[in-house]
Protein backbone atom coordinates (compact mmCIF):
# COMPACT_ATOMS: atom_id res chain seq x y z
CA UNK A 1 0.00 0.00 0.00
CA UNK A 2 1.46 3.44 -1.02
CA UNK A 3 1.68 5.77 1.61
CA UNK A 4 -1.35 8.70 2.11
CA UNK A 5 -0.12 12.46 0.95
CA UNK A 6 -2.10 15.56 0.74
CA UNK A 7 -1.34 17.89 -2.18
CA UNK A 8 -0.17 21.21 -0.77
CA UNK A 9 2.43 24.39 -1.60
CA UNK A 10 4.15 27.35 -0.37
CA UNK A 11 1.26 28.69 1.28
CA UNK A 12 0.91 25.24 3.56
CA UNK A 13 4.41 25.25 4.13
CA UNK A 14 4.63 29.15 5.35
CA UNK A 15 1.63 27.74 7.99
CA UNK A 16 3.50 24.42 9.19
CA UNK A 17 6.50 26.49 9.15
CA UNK A 18 4.80 28.61 11.61
CA UNK A 19 3.69 26.04 13.61
CA UNK A 20 6.67 23.84 14.00
CA UNK A 21 8.57 27.13 15.21
CA UNK A 22 5.58 27.64 17.45
CA UNK A 23 5.84 24.08 18.98
CA UNK A 24 9.72 24.50 19.14
CA UNK A 25 9.13 27.79 21.43
CA UNK A 26 7.06 26.22 23.99
CA UNK A 27 9.57 22.98 23.96
CA UNK A 28 12.23 25.40 25.17
CA UNK A 29 10.33 27.38 27.34
CA UNK A 30 8.88 23.99 28.91
CA UNK A 31 12.33 22.26 29.38
CA UNK A 32 13.48 24.86 31.64
CA UNK A 33 10.83 24.03 34.22
CA UNK A 34 13.07 22.35 36.53
CA UNK A 35 10.90 21.62 39.27
CA UNK A 36 8.36 19.35 37.44
CA UNK A 37 10.05 16.24 36.33
CA UNK A 38 6.80 15.48 34.02
CA UNK A 39 7.96 18.76 31.59
CA UNK A 40 10.78 16.84 30.23
CA UNK A 41 8.01 14.62 28.33
CA UNK A 42 5.79 17.67 27.12
CA UNK A 43 9.58 18.98 25.80
CA UNK A 44 9.96 15.77 24.16
CA UNK A 45 6.82 15.53 22.61
CA UNK A 46 6.61 18.87 21.48
CA UNK A 47 9.64 18.72 19.65
CA UNK A 48 8.04 15.67 17.68
CA UNK A 49 5.45 17.48 17.10
CA UNK A 50 7.74 20.48 15.87
CA UNK A 51 10.03 17.99 13.39
CA UNK A 52 6.74 16.76 11.96
CA UNK A 53 5.76 19.93 11.04
CA UNK A 54 8.98 21.15 9.59
CA UNK A 55 9.09 18.17 7.66
CA UNK A 56 5.54 19.29 6.13
CA UNK A 57 7.19 21.89 5.29
CA UNK A 58 10.07 20.99 3.45
CA UNK A 59 7.69 18.13 1.78
CA UNK A 60 5.26 21.33 1.00
CA UNK A 61 7.88 23.62 -0.72
CA UNK A 62 9.97 20.68 -2.44
CA UNK A 63 7.54 18.34 -3.43
CA UNK A 64 4.21 19.62 -3.27
CA UNK A 65 2.82 17.21 -0.91
CA UNK A 66 3.18 16.13 2.53
CA UNK A 67 2.28 12.79 4.67
CA UNK A 68 -1.08 11.96 5.61
CA UNK A 69 -1.18 8.73 7.24
CA UNK A 70 -0.67 7.28 9.76
CA UNK A 71 2.36 5.72 10.03
CA UNK A 72 4.89 8.87 10.30
CA UNK A 73 7.70 6.58 8.92
CA UNK A 74 6.77 7.04 5.68
CA UNK A 75 6.73 10.86 6.27
CA UNK A 76 10.46 10.42 6.86
CA UNK A 77 10.88 7.72 3.21
CA UNK A 78 9.20 11.41 1.54
CA UNK A 79 11.70 13.76 3.35
CA UNK A 80 14.30 12.11 2.06
CA UNK A 81 13.49 12.48 -1.68
CA UNK A 82 12.70 16.28 -1.22
CA UNK A 83 16.35 17.75 -0.79
CA UNK A 84 19.33 16.80 -1.65
CA UNK A 85 20.55 16.48 2.56
CA UNK A 86 17.12 14.74 2.16
CA UNK A 87 18.57 11.33 3.53
CA UNK A 88 20.25 13.23 6.76
CA UNK A 89 16.91 15.36 7.51
CA UNK A 90 14.81 12.19 7.42
CA UNK A 91 17.23 10.64 9.65
CA UNK A 92 16.76 12.92 12.37
CA UNK A 93 13.02 12.89 11.80
CA UNK A 94 13.00 9.00 12.21
CA UNK A 95 15.33 9.65 16.03
CA UNK A 96 12.16 11.98 17.16
CA UNK A 97 9.99 9.38 15.96
CA UNK A 98 12.22 7.22 18.11
CA UNK A 99 10.96 9.12 20.90
CA UNK A 100 7.17 9.91 20.03
CA UNK A 101 5.68 7.03 21.82
CA UNK A 102 7.82 7.29 25.25
CA UNK A 103 6.76 11.38 24.57
CA UNK A 104 3.20 11.22 24.51
CA UNK A 105 2.00 7.85 25.82
CA UNK A 106 5.14 6.55 27.20
CA UNK A 107 4.41 5.87 31.55
CA UNK A 108 8.26 7.07 32.18
CA UNK A 109 9.38 10.02 32.00
CA UNK A 110 11.65 11.19 28.86
CA UNK A 111 14.84 12.14 30.53
CA UNK A 112 15.68 15.56 30.43
CA UNK A 113 18.78 14.89 28.47
CA UNK A 114 16.70 13.18 25.68
CA UNK A 115 14.30 16.03 25.55
CA UNK A 116 16.91 18.52 25.17
CA UNK A 117 18.42 16.16 22.02
CA UNK A 118 14.70 16.17 20.62
CA UNK A 119 14.92 19.61 20.78
CA UNK A 120 18.07 20.27 19.02
CA UNK A 121 16.77 17.57 16.35
CA UNK A 122 13.60 19.79 15.48
CA UNK A 123 15.06 22.74 15.18
CA UNK A 124 17.71 21.23 12.85
CA UNK A 125 14.62 20.38 10.73
CA UNK A 126 13.13 23.74 11.29
CA UNK A 127 15.97 25.82 10.39
CA UNK A 128 15.93 23.52 7.00
CA UNK A 129 12.47 24.35 6.39
CA UNK A 130 13.29 28.44 6.87
CA UNK A 131 15.40 27.79 4.17
CA UNK A 132 13.72 25.91 1.78
CA UNK A 133 10.28 28.41 2.63
CA UNK A 134 12.43 31.56 2.02
CA UNK A 135 13.96 30.75 -0.82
Amino acid sequence: MSPRTSRCGIVESRNRLAVAAAYLEVAELVLVESDKEEFSSVAAGLAVLAGIAASDAICCVRLKQRHRGDNRREAADLLAGATPEGKNLAATLLRLLDIKDAAHYGVVTVAPGKAADAIRWAARLIGTARTEVER
